[in-house]
């Protein structure tokens, strides 16, 4: 293994001169290291940042968060996607607040029993934090690592391994936040994926895939598989009002506000499909129908379309927990998935 007594004297040296100027590197606060961590997973830095901000106006602790509700935190979290994630941060501030007195705890096993918070994040937040000497591993370290190393390992079991025994060889003995940041921050700007800016990196020196030319070389993770939904949506409006209803409280997309309709079955026109459909959620025939838009939109691993139609009724459909009547005003105060959002924007025009 490619060993180097200065590996990490280069890094902090590095990062103390190039890091960015991030709101989460402006504290030491464990809280809100943890929800930087939970936001960066699967998002972009640029996309993070507004809603970390607004996150720290309206939950400045974890005490004042465990008292927010679901739909709460859904909406502030609408767009950010896998919401799975926001629902859990809301389950560990409620455990932490009871539990640890509003504390996140300083205990790696500890940390791991919190619902969404798995060893990557545990060991952020404690290194990140508290200074501990934890190598964390995420998709830019083990990049530049096994760049460096010049491994090219095609499963992630293997090659952690490996790059975990390095790491622990060259942790130093303090500034370990600096040395795991500077990691994250070479992968994400100097060590890319595709055509790295290695004459800038401060570990050109030592790094094998350099001397050997193979850095463009690297194991590509296996690209998804993309399916697409052809789906039929009904804004249904009732005196200039419009029915909004819930989903499910699990599955994909759980918990979050959509008009109704659903997949449109094979040899359906989209019509056909909203008819059928509001008949057998509703229990309602629909008559006087208008064709609005269509809206293509992604997540996860679908493409989604909908064929989205105005349907006017005459007579008021009863309204529960899981039904709403709603102004076009009201609409935006409810987590939506980013398709029905769009679609609310129409309405407002």
């Amino acid at each position: 293994m490619n060993s180097s007594p200065n590996f990490s004297k280069k890094l902090l040296f590095w990062y103390k001169k190039t890091a960015r100027t991030l709101p989460w590197r402006e504290t030491n606060d464990p809280y809100l290291i943890w929800i930087s961590e939970i936001m960066l997973q699967q998002t972009t830095v640029k996309a993070v940042i507004p809603y970390f901000k607004n996150w720290l106006n309206k939950y400045p602790t974890i005490k004042i968060l465990a008292r927010a509700k679901t739909d709460e935190i859904l909406k502030i979290w609408q767009g950010l996607g896998y919401y799975q994630r926001a629902k859990n941060i809301l389950k560990t501030a409620k455990v932490v607040s009871t539990r640890y007195h509003g504390q996140l705890p300083m205990n790696y096993q500890q940390l791991l029993h919190l619902p969404g918070i798995g060893p990557y994040t545990a060991g952020a937040i404690l290194s990140i934090a508290f200074d501990k000497p934890l190598p964390i591993i995420d998709a830019n370290i083990r990049r530049v690592i096994l760049r460096f190393i010049n491994k090219k390992l095609k499963t992630k079991t293997n090659s952690d391994k490996i790059i975990y025994q390095f790491l622990k060889q060259h942790m130093p003995k303090k500034n370990c936040s600096h040395f795991n940041q500077s990691l994250m921050e070479l992968g994400a700007l100097i060590c890319v994926s595709r055509n790295p800016l290695c004459l800038q990196c401060p570990l050109i020196k030592e790094c094998l895939s350099f001397k050997n030319g193979t850095q463009e070389i690297i194991i590509r993770p296996t690209k998804k598989t993309i399916t697409t939904l052809h789906v039929a949506i009904a804004v249904i409006r009732y005196q200039k009002k419009f029915y909004l209803q819930k989903r499910a409280s699990t599955g994909i997309l759980a918990d979050l506000w959509e008009f109704p309709g659903g997949k449109i079955e094979k040899g359906e026109s989209p019509l056909q499909a909203v008819k059928r459909e509001v008949l057998e959620e509703l229990d309602l025939a629909l008559h006087k129908i208008k064709y609005l838009t269509k809206i293509i939109h992604f997540y996860t691993r679908y493409r989604v379309v909908l064929y989205v139609f105005i349907c006017d009724i005459k007579n008021m459909i009863e309204t529960n927990e899981r039904l709403k009547l709603l102004s076009s005003r009201d609409l935006k105060n409810y987590p939506m998935p980013s398709g029905t959002a769009k679609i609310v924007s129409l309405l407002k025009k």
